[in-house]
């Protein structure tokens, strides 16, 4: 059975940082590409990081435009953890934050939601101004 359990959300003011993590359980990892998807009320969910598997040559990265520089995602196989490191939070970045695994053993991470094939339950994440 596959599960994806984030963790860390929570309340901040802006300009606060907060770092997200997603335990996985049920698939080997290193052939996943990993990514953060969030929601905000009244909105469609997207695309916030990914990161590649780690079987593509290189570890490769991307990152929406409205938080590159604020955000890194990273993970580790061993530990079957991928991570979300917030830096400089502002209100516009409430949302609830879901991780997602898409089988990619040697491609980047997509932003298309319909590309991945798990997916946790979500963490809140609210930053007050």
């Amino acid at each position: 059975q596959v599960q994806l359990v984030e963790s860390g959300g929570g309340l901040v003011q802006a300009g606060a940082s907060l770092r997200l993590s997603c335990a996985t359980s049920g698939i080997t990892m290193s052939g996943y590409a990993m990514a953060w998807f969030r929601q905000a009320p009244g909105k469609e969910r997207e695309f916030v990081a990914g990161v590649a598997a780690a079987r593509m040559l290189g570890v490769t990265v991307n990152y929406r435009d409205s938080v590159k520089g604020r955000f890194t995602i990273s993970r580790d196989n061993d530990k079957n953890m991928v991570y979300l490191q917030m830096n400089s939070l502002k209100p516009e970045d409430t949302a609830i934050y879901y991780c997602a695994a898409d089988w990619a053993p040697y491609g980047s991470a997509r932003s298309n939601e319909a590309e991945y094939d798990y997916w946790g339950q979500g963490t809140q994440v609210t930053v007050s101004s």
